[in-house]
C-alpha cells in the first residue's frame, strides 16, 4: 500500500488536468471543475508505460445478439477491489482500502469520498445497500445468487458502518472473498444506482405501475427493473443508455438500436494518472456491429480496428492478420488466455429426458466419448498443431498442474471407445446407431455458435465423424450466442461446444468445469448446482458431488493460501475421478492487434474466464499524438 500512497501524494501535487472536450464543458458552465468531479482521494492507476495524451476514438466490432462481452471487458469491470495487470494481488479500486477479520469472516471497505456516477450523482455505501438490501436479497430479483457473495456459511450479510463504509459478513470464514470480489461477478455490489433504479421499485415509488405500462415489453415492476438494471454480463446491461455507471466510459446508444454502440468519457471518472490527469484518455469507444469474424477481419486489414482480441486473435487468422500488419498498421500483443480447457462437448448431467440423463450420467459413456476422440486430428486441422489434446484441467504453467489431470482418457482409441460405450448402449439399429436404454436411437443434439471463429463448427463435424464411427448419433444444431446462453441456462439442451475456465489461479474463483456451478456461459448439471445454493431448489445430488461441493466450502473457508492449496488439490483428486466433463484440448496462448499509435496496452494481456481484461486498465490506453492513425 506504501507505494500507492506515495502515488496518490505525487498525483495531488499536480493540478488536476482534463480532457480538452470536459474543458470546454466547464468553461460553459455545463460541468463542474475536475476538482470537484473527482473524490478527495482519486485512485491513481500506475500507467504501463507512463501519463498518455487525450484524445481520438478507440474503434473495435461486435457481433449482434450476445455479444455483450465484448463491452463488459472493455468498459466494464469496475469493481470495489481489482486484480494487478500481472494477476498477482488484489489492489484497491472503488475502494481506497480496506481490512480483513483475523479469521477472514468480516472485510470492511472504505469508500471514496466525493466519488460520482457518471451523471453525477454521489455515489455511496447507500448504493452498495441498495444493492443489497433491495436486489440481492430479493428472489423475485436474484433467484440465483452468485457464488462471490455467498460464504461457506451461507449469503453474506452487508452492513453500513457510515457513508463510505461497508463491511461484509460471512458469519464464517471466507478466505477467497477478495479474489472473487476481483474477479468478474464481483462487479454486483456497485453496479446499481440507487438514485436512478430505485424509481422502479414500489417500495421508493408509489406510480411505478404508470412506469410498467410505459414500457410494452414489461408486465410488471420485476419486469420492468430487469430492462431498465439487467446484469453487466447480459445484453440488458447494454440496451439502457440512461443507466448511470462507474465505468471509464458510458454508453449514448443502446446495444442492438443500431449499427455503431459508442461509449462516451465519464466525466466524472474515479481515477487519474500520476501527473494528475483525469482518465480516461480516449474520448471514446465505438463498435461497429458486423454480421460475422470475416467482416471483423477486413476492418483489421483495412486499419479500421484500433483494439482487438476478441473473436479474431486465433490460429486460423494469424497468417492473414501477419501479411496484412503494414496494410492495416497494427501490432500484435501477447493473450496469457489459458482456460481449463478450449473446448468442450458439454454434455447435460441433469438433463430433463430420464434416458438421455441416466446415459449422460454413466461414467462410462463419457470416457468412452472421449477415447472417440481424436483431438490431435482437431489441433493439426483447426488449431495448426497449436495446442495438445487435454481434459478439462490446469494447464502446465499453473501450481496446481498434474499430468494425469490433464491425459486421462485422452487416448484415440476407437476400439476402447467401443469397449467402455457396449457398457452402456450395448444395442444398435440397422444403421450400427446404438440404442438407448428405451429401444430407440440415442441422439444427442449439439448446439454450436461460431462465437470463437470457425473452430467450432468445423470441430464440430469432426467430431460427429468420430461419435458416428463408434456408433453414436451427434446432431449438430447452429445457434447464436443469445440463444445458446438462453437455452442451457433454462436446462433445455442436450449439450453443445464450449470453453471453460480454470486453468491458472482462477481456478479457485472459477471453477465451474470441476464442479456444478450457476452461470451464463458453462451448464453441465446446472440443477445439482441450485441445490448447492438453496436445498430448497434444483435437484439433489449424489454423494460423490456432495463431497465436492462440501470440499470447495472448506477450500473457501481456508483462512491461509497454504491450506488453500492443500484443499484444492483434494478436490481436484475428488473431480478427476467422478470425470464430469469430456475436455478436448489446451490451445497455445492466442493473441491481439493494437494500432500502431496505441499505447499502454498490457502485454502480455491476463484474460481468463470472468477475468473481465482488459477493462479495468482501458481507461490508460491512449493514441500517441493524441488521435487515432489515418
Amino acid at each position: 500500500m506504501a507505494s500507492a500512497i506515495a502515488m496518490a501524494v505525487a498525483a495531488q501535487a499536480h493540478a488536476f488536468e482534463e480532457g480538452p472536450q470536459l474543458a470546454e464543458q466547464v468553461a460553459a458552465g455545463e460541468l463542474p471543475p475536475v476538482e470537484e468531479r473527482l473524490p478527495a482521494e482519486p485512485l491513481v492507476m500506475d500507467t504501463i508505460e507512463g501519463p498518455g495524451e487525450y484524445g481520438g476514438t478507440l474503434r473495435r466490432a461486435i457481433l449482434g445478439g450476445g455479444d455483450q462481452h465484448n463491452m463488459v471487458r472493455t468498459i466494464g469491470s469496475d469493481n470495489i477491489v481489482r486484480w494487478s495487470p500481472d494477476w498477482t494481488e488484489v489492489r484497491p479500486n472503488i475502494a481506497k482500502s480496506w481490512e480483513v477479520s483475523e479469521d477472514a469472516s468480516t472485510f470492511t471497505f472504505h469508500l471514496r469520498e466525493g466519488m460520482k456516477w457518471s451523471d453525477g450523482a454521489p455515489f455511496s455505501a447507500d448504493d452498495i445497500l441498495f444493492w443489497y438490501e433491495d436486489i440481492f436479497t430479493n428472489p423475485d430479483l436474484t433467484p440465483n445468487k452468485d457464488a462471490t457473495f455467498v460464504g461457506p456459511a451461507g449469503p453474506v450479510t452487508v452492513t453500513k458502518i457510515d457513508d463510505y463504509t461497508v463491511e461484509f459478513d460471512f458469519g464464517a470464514p471466507n478466505g477467497l472473498f477478495l479474489q472473487g470480489l476481483a474477479y468478474g461477478f464481483g462487479y454486483h455490489a456497485t453496479a446499481y444506482p440507487k438514485h436512478y433504479l430505485s424509481q422502479f421499485m414500489p417500495k421508493y415509488n408509489d406510480d411505478v405501475q404508470a412506469l410498467v405500462e410505459e414500457e410494452p415489453a414489461a408486465g410488471d415492476w420485476i419486469q420492468l427493473f430487469n430492462l431498465k438494471a439487467g446484469p453487466m454480463d447480459t445484453p440488458l446491461f447494454w440496451q439502457n443508455p440512461d443507466r448511470p455507471t462507474l465505468h471509464a466510459w458510458h454508453l449514448t446508444n443502446a446495444y442492438g438500436a443500431t449499427d455503431r454502440v459508442e461509449a462516451v468519457r465519464n466525466p466524472y471518472y474515479y481515477k487519474v494518472d500520476s501527473e494528475g490527469q483525469q482518465l480516461p484518455y480516449i474520448d471514446r469507444i465505438t463498435y461497429d456491429q458486423v454480421e460475422d469474424v470475416e467482416t471483423i477481419l477486413l476492418k483489421a486489414f483495412n486499419g479500421e480496428i484500433d483494439y482487438m482480441l476478441r473473436h479474431i486473435g486465433r490460429p486460423s487468422n494469424k497468417a492473414a492478420l501477419t501479411d496484412n500488419m503494414e496494410r492495416g498498421k497494427y501490432r500484435f500483443f501477447d493473450v496469457g488466455d489459458l482456460p481449463g480447457n478450449s473446448m468442450i462437448p458439454m454434455m447435460n448431467l441433469n438433463h430433463t429426458d430420464p434416458v438421455k440423463r441416466e446415459v449422460i450420467q454413466n461414467k462410462d459413456f463419457r470416457i468412452g466419448v472421449s477415447h472417440a476422440m481424436n483431438r490431435q486430428e482437431i489441433i493439426d486441422l483447426l488449431y495448426f498443431g497449436a495446442g495438445e489434446p487435454a481434459q478439462v484441467s490446469p494447464r502446465r504453467s499453473s501450481t496446481f498442474y498434474r499430468e494425469e489431470y490433464q491425459k486421462q482418457y485422452t487416448e484415440y482409441d476407437p476400439e476402447l471407445a467401443n469397449e467402455y460405450l457396449d457398457k452402456v448402449l450395448p444395442e444398435k439399429d440397422d444403421e450400427g446407431y446404438r440404442l438407448g436404454p428405451d429401444g430407440e436411437r440415442f441422439t444427442l443434439i449439439f448446439l454450436v455458435a461460431d462465437v470463437f471463429g470457425m473452430q467450432y463448427p468445423d470441430a464440430m463435424e469432426l467430431i460427429q465423424g468420430y461419435a458416428r464411427d463408434v456408433g453414436l448419433d451427434f446432431q449438430i444444431r447452429a445457434t447464436d450466442r443469445s440463444r445458446l446462453i438462453e437455452l442451457h441456462t433454462s436446462n433445455n439442451f442436450d449439450a453443445y461446444l464450449w470453453n471453460c475456465s480454470g486453468g491458472q489461479a482462477d481456478i479457485y474463483t472459477s471453477p465451474m468445469c470441476y464442479m456444478p456451478m450457476i452461470s451464463n456461459s458453462v451448464s453441465w448439471a446446472r440443477e445439482w448446482a441450485a441445490w448447492n445454493l438453496d436445498p430448497t431448489t434444483g435437484e439433489e445430488p449424489p454423494q460423490a458431488v456432495k463431497d465436492i461441493f462440501d470440499k470447495y466450502k472448506e477450500i473457501r473457508a481456508a483462512a491461509t493460501p497454504e491450506r488453500q492449496e492443500e484443499l484444492m488439490f483434494e478436490m481436484l483428486d475428488m473431480q478427476a475421478e467422478q470425470f464430469f466433463t469430456v475436455g478436448m484440448i489446451h490451445t497455445d496462448p492466442v493473441f491481439g492487434i493494437a494500432r500502431n499509435n496505441v499505447r499502454n496496452v498490457p502485454d502480455p494481456l491476463p484474460i481468463s474466464g470472468q477475468l473481465w481484461f482488459p477493462a479495468p486498465y482501458t481507461a490508460q490506453m491512449y493514441f500517441e499524438g493524441g488521435e487515432n492513425l489515418p
